[in-house]
């Protein structure tokens, strides 16, 4: 058997966000996110799913923290709920959601695990939107509050930080699309949401360098990579778009301190400018230490002007597919990593999801779910093939612990290397669990 050896140094993880699996949604002075309000409207989330409960992880993170360590994980990905330290969102910081954090970190350490937390996984405390939430450049402010709270009050524990869950998501998605919270349809307030993410994120940087904090900061953009089916200028445009506005949009700010023109020129066309004020660009432009990217799929593509935003439309080509429905491409894990690299330099890169969707069940005991293993697999061949080639690439987080709460597909859609009963909340590993579990003690995968 031949195999592939990764390095000696490199870290294995894995990733949850607090929404998704912690629960306990009105407890000890917790207040209402965005995703509380979003899942009881009617039609938003499948079978009017909502994460009042989800794993429970908030009451047993002792249980999860004892699976991280069977598996053998050295770090693990988890985000803050910025309601449980700030209910309101601004003012009076609540000491019981500090004290459930400080607890949790502390465990994760006494485990041998190292903590690396996400500032902002989506759950925007409720009372800033209705103060019109990111849309409203007082939020940055607020973000900038929020995290030099944690940094002060947690700074001695942790050491990697990444301040923005996937900045496209948030605005994007979340706002001209109206997939996820808080629903909106509107590209400019998608465009004014993302450079307002982007301030917040450079705020929080420049509040971790005030504050001499030992460590590294960063932040987590998701990717895709959308390779030309053919050589017509007209696929290869429609390519770049749509690579560019997963990556340029968000990684050009902070790495060039400016916006890539071509996109700027396609939004305004569409009706939508950046709102830029004086300072702004310096601020994103903020030094970062770290990079963490969030990649599940791409495909081949070309020009379809009935495409969407980018007019890039998917070209079928007979791929895999995972039970969500995203094309198994791994090649263009290798592709858009390269991109990022010969655009960005050598920025130490940690892949902070990667993972697939397959809704195996348990059968006596066992969850056999050999599509995710080979999905592992073949992802993880494609990283140390970058790696090989010079990409700084330090380390990776297996998409997810545990099944959770799939935002707008609710319970109906499970990611995690542990099979999640969402009756009992008994957690079962599954044969994924043990495949990994396997890489991370050797190091090793098969080629």
């Amino acid at each position: 058997m031949r195999t592939v050896q990764f390095p000696q140094d490199f870290v294995w993880g894995a990733a949850t966000a607090a929404y998704q699996i912690e629960g306990a949604y009105n407890e000890d002075g917790r207040g209402m996110s965005i995703w509380d309000t979003f899942s009881r409207i009617p039609g938003k989330v499948d079978n009017m799913d909502n994460g009042d409960v989800a794993c429970n992880s908030y009451h047993l993170y002792l249980e999860d923290i004892a699976l991280m360590k069977e598996l053998g994980i050295t770090s693990y990905r988890f985000s803050i709920a910025w309601p449980r330290i700030f209910p309101a969102g601004t003012g009076e910081v609540n000491a019981k959601g500090l004290e459930f954090y400080h607890a949790f970190v502390d465990a994760l350490l006494e485990n041998g695990i190292e903590p690396v937390c996400t500032l902002y996984h989506w759950d925007l405390p409720q009372s800033l939107q209705d103060s019109g939430g990111w849309e409203n450049r007082e939020t940055v402010d607020a973000f900038a509050a929020y995290a030099e709270t944690l940094f002060r009050s947690l700074g001695g524990k942790i050491k990697k930080w990444l301040t923005i869950n996937e900045p496209w998501c948030v605005s994007f998605l979340s706002n001209y699309q109206g997939t996820h919270a808080p629903g909106n349809k509107d590209l400019q307030t998608a465009v004014t949401v993302a450079h307002h993410l982007l301030l917040a994120h450079g705020s929080a940087v420049r509040k971790f360098r005030e504050s001499g904090l030992p460590g590294e900061i960063g932040y987590a953009p998701n990717v895709t990579w959308m390779e030309p089916y053919s050589s017509r200028k007209k696929d290869i445009e429609a390519c770049k778009r749509e690579n560019g506005w997963y990556v340029e949009w968000f990684m050009d700010p902070v790495f060039k301190g400016e916006y890539p023109s071509f996109l700027v020129k396609w939004f305004r066309e569409k009706g939508a400018e950046v709102p830029i004020l004086k300072g702004d660009m310096e601020l994103i432009h903020e030094k970062i230490d770290i990079l963490g990217i969030n990649y599940y799929s791409g495909s081949l593509a070309r020009y379809d002007e009935d495409a969407g935003l980018t007019a890039c439309g998917p070209v079928e080509m007979g791929y895999d597919r995972t039970d969500i429905g995203w094309p198994i491409y791994p090649e263009g894990f290798y592709k858009v990593l390269s991109y990022i690299q010969n655009r960005y330099g050598d920025i130490p890169i940690y892949i902070t999801e990667n993972g697939a969707c397959y809704n195996d069940g348990p059968d006596n005991g066992i969850v056999a779910d050999t599509k995710r293993v080979g999905y592992l697999h073949k992802h993880l061949l494609q990283l140390h093939r970058c790696i090989s080639n010079g990409i700084p690439v330090k380390g990776y987080f297996a998409w997810s612990l545990l099944d959770n709460f799939e935002w707008a597909y609710g319970y109906s859609m499970r990611f995690g290397l542990v099979h999640t009963d969402y009756d009992t909340l008994a957690r079962t590993p599954k044969d994924s669990f043990y495949w990994y579990q396997d890489v991370i003690a050797t190091g090793e995968v098969e080629s």
